[in-house]
């Protein structure tokens, strides 16, 4: 990643190498790098030609098939990227992984929103996934209840939507 995530991006912050999980069936998987903004979860996985193309038996490709449907299903986002890539076209990387992790660094937010609104927008956006009021409320360092307010006013102006809950919003996510 030296090639293609540092020059774009300059920092290592949230990049975990060999990171370890626990996927659906209760096994243990290891991604190449996992990146974690804002508790996102992003498997990066550089795939060398060798084990995952030429050498890959049928027993190995379904192992591989089922490792990235278990861990989707546990909400994991993946971008498979060819070593040979790397080596051979480091620029386009480079494209990749700046336009991969804008989806989850999003800085543009509506102008007539208040500092608050704005970065509920911002950690919905981030999050990948629906978040309670309890957890905005701990974000932003509110109460409960003011959260609870500011995630109605994001309903009311259709930015945020209700992900759970019929009479009552348990749970809230960015519109997409």
């Amino acid at each position: 990643m030296r090639k293609t995530w540092f020059p774009v991006v300059g920092n290592f912050d949230n990049l975990h190498p060999e990171w370890e999980v626990r996927d659906f069936n209760n096994g243990y998987r290891y991604l190449d790098l996992a990146y974690t903004p804002g508790g996102a979860k992003v498997g990066i996985e550089i795939q060398g030609y060798g084990p995952h193309a030429r050498d890959l038996d049928v027993t190995r490709f379904k192992d591989l098939c089922r490792r990235h449907c278990l861990l989707a299903l546990d909400g994991w986002i993946f971008l498979p990227v060819a070593f040979p890539s790397i080596m051979d076209e480091p620029q386009q990387c480079q494209q990749l992984v700046l336009a991969f992790i804008g989806k989850f660094i999003a800085t543009d937010v509506y102008s007539q929103l208040s500092c608050l609104e704005a970065e509920t927008v911002r950690l919905a956006r981030r999050l990948l996934r629906p978040f309670t009021p309890l957890e905005l409320a701990s974000h932003l360092r509110v109460s409960d209840r003011h959260a609870r307010r500011i995630l109605h006013k994001l309903v009311e102006l259709q930015i945020m939507v209700s992900a759970s809950g019929e009479s009552r919003n348990r749970t809230f996510k960015h519109r997409l």
